[in-house]
Order: C-alpha cells, then sequence, then structure tokens
C-alpha cells in the first residue's frame, strides 16, 4: 500500500471540506486536520466524535456552538496579521461553525479518551515564541501547546517565518518512545505570504534511507517537497525540516500532533548530524522582522 505525504492543495478534499487528512487518510491512529472554506453566512454542522477538535480561524471570523455553548471568534483577516482567537470542542459533541463574512477555518483535531468542557481561547492569552537566531530565526503561535492550552491528546501551533528564513531546523524527529523523545504524528499545513498568486517554499522529511514521495507505508521516507498556498505534509515518522520559506514569501505553518502517549508533549530528537546548529546561534540576535504580529495585529 502507498500513501502520498505531499498534498498540494485541493487533492486531498473530500465532506465539503477544502482539505480532509483523517487517521483513516494518513494511515495513522490519532492525529487530524481538516480546513473548511465558508461561503457569507455559512455553516457546517457535524460530530467530533471520539475527537477533541480546535476551530481555528485561518481568515474570517465566525460563531462557534458546541452543544448549545456559543462562542464568538473575531478571528484574522489571514494568517499573518494577527494571533487568532479559537474555540475548543471536546469529544461526543456537536459542533456547528457559521460565519456572517466567510472566511476558511482549520479544524485540528486528536482521537482522544477524556471529554472535557467546550472552552474559548482568547488571542491575548497565546503564547508568542521567537525561535532561533539570524536566518533560523521564526515566531511559533503555542496556541495548543502543552503548556499553552489544556487539550487531552491534541498539540498544534502555528509558526510565521520570514521570507528567506528556515524553520524546523535543524531537522528533529518524534518516533521513537525514549527518553527526551515521544512518539507524534504530524501534519504541516502550509499558507504562502508576499505579492502575487504564486509564492512558495520547501519542505524537507527524510529518514536515513532513501523512497519516493509516495512511499509504501513502512518504507524509508525521502520527501523534499515545493510547499504552496493551502499544501500539506505528512510526517508519520522520520526527521522533518528544514521549512524553507522563499526571499519575499513569509511562510505559515500549522502543526497538529498527537500520539499514544497519555503525557502531551512535543519531546523530539534532533538529527545529530546538525544539532550543533543550536549552538551557532548563541550571541546571534533574532531576525528583527519578527514578530510578524501579536494579539494586536501586525507588529
Amino acid at each position: 500500500m502507498a500513501r502520498r505525504l505531499h498534498l498540494p492543495d485541493g487533492t486531498a478534499a473530500a465532506d465539503g471540506f477544502r482539505l480532509r487528512i483523517t487517521p483513516e487518510d494518513a494511515g495513522w491512529t490519532y492525529s487530524q486536520l481538516r480546513v473548511l472554506d465558508l461561503a457569507p453566512g455559512a455553516s457546517r454542522t457535524l460530530d467530533t466524535g471520539d475527537f477533541e477538535t480546535i476551530v481555528l480561524p485561518l481568515s474570517g471570523g465566525c460563531r462557534v456552538e458546541v452543544d448549545g455553548t456559543a462562542f464568538d471568534l473575531r478571528g484574522r483577516p489571514d494568517v499573518f496579521s494577527r494571533v487568532t482567537d479559537f474555540a475548543y470542542a471536546p469529544r461526543g459533541a456537536r459542533l456547528t461553525v457559521t460565519s456572517a463574512g466567510g472566511g476558511r477555518f482549520a479544524l485540528p483535531a486528536a482521537r482522544c479518551e477524556r471529554r472535557l468542557a467546550p472552552a474559548y481561547g482568547p488571542a491575548e492569552s497565546v503564547p508568542v515564541e521567537i525561535r532561533g537566531a539570524g536566518p533560523a530565526t521564526r515566531q511559533v503561535n503555542n496556541f495548543a501547546s502543552p503548556e499553552g492550552f489544556p487539550c487531552d491528546r491534541l498539540v498544534a501551533v502555528e509558526v510565521l517565518t520570514p521570507g528567506g528564513n528556515w524553520s524546523s531546523y535543524p531537522p528533529h524527529k518524534h518516533d521513537e518512545q525514549r527518553t527526551g523523545e515521544a512518539v507524534l504524528e504530524e501534519v504541516y499545513y502550509f499558507e504562502i505570504g508576499g505579492p502575487g498568486p504564486h509564492g512558495f517554499g520547501y519542505q524537507r522529511v527524510y529518514e536515513h534511507g532513501a523512497a519516493p514521495v509516495d512511499a509504501p507505508v513502512g518504507a524509508p521516507v525521502d520527501v523534499l517537497a515545493e510547499v504552496r498556498q493551502g499544501d500539506a505534509v505528512l510526517v508519520p515518522r522520520g526527521y522533518h525540516g528544514p521549512s524553507m520559506a522563499a526571499p519575499g514569501h513569509p511562510m505559515y505553518y500549522l502543526n497538529v500532533l498527537a500520539g499514544p502517549d497519555p503525557q502531551r508533549t512535543m519531546a523530539c530528537c534532533d538529527d545529530p548530524d546538525h544539532h550543533w546548529v543550536r549552538a551557532s546561534w548563541d550571541g546571534r540576535a533574532p531576525d528583527p522582522r519578527l514578530p510578524m504580529c501579536d494579539a494586536g495585529g501586525p507588529r
């Protein structure tokens, strides 16, 4: 059996979603991501089943109703303009998303066991981290990191990388259960900024072996994908990074992670060939273009 690891925009549309990546689609167990486009005044109702789900505005605002509890999300014009608020829906819930002005909404989710309460995540409470230095500087919006927001299994963060910079660097992996590393299934969902509709970047995923992009399940992973607006990349295992933003085209990606460990974690292991890069940041200033934005808007 083979599966695609790079999913260009539109190639994984299903069930009325612009992007649908279920565990069954990906060939794994826990992580799920769907992206929903809504026309002005439109709504979508769905059952969360055994998944906890976050409604994260990518563009536009919306009202989210979870079992009769309503949350009004201000949202944002686009992913580069503002850190957004969001809503959390537990497993076993009826979820409705309605957008008066229309927009695009990500629904990161994870198969889980505990049923938590519906909740609102204010933009002002999202921890914003500047990571790296020099041309490896990026902004991480830790809206659903283990420390950023209480979920059962789901971990999700946004990363903003200025044009010309590298992120997810040094390459790292999380596919073994051991001290300092956890098993996590991961999705990268990309949006690209800058002038015109043809911006792009690159994403690397690999093991120390080789296989085609459409790899048989279990074969060594070797992906170098040119990613554009709306693309996604699956990381079932192996080292991932760098994520490379072309000059003039800032890169956004949403990371969705979940795994078998009941303790939420982002524990990972660097590729030993590139771990030295971290020490090279000592004494170097971060890219002055960051942060790109915060809860108040562009910086």
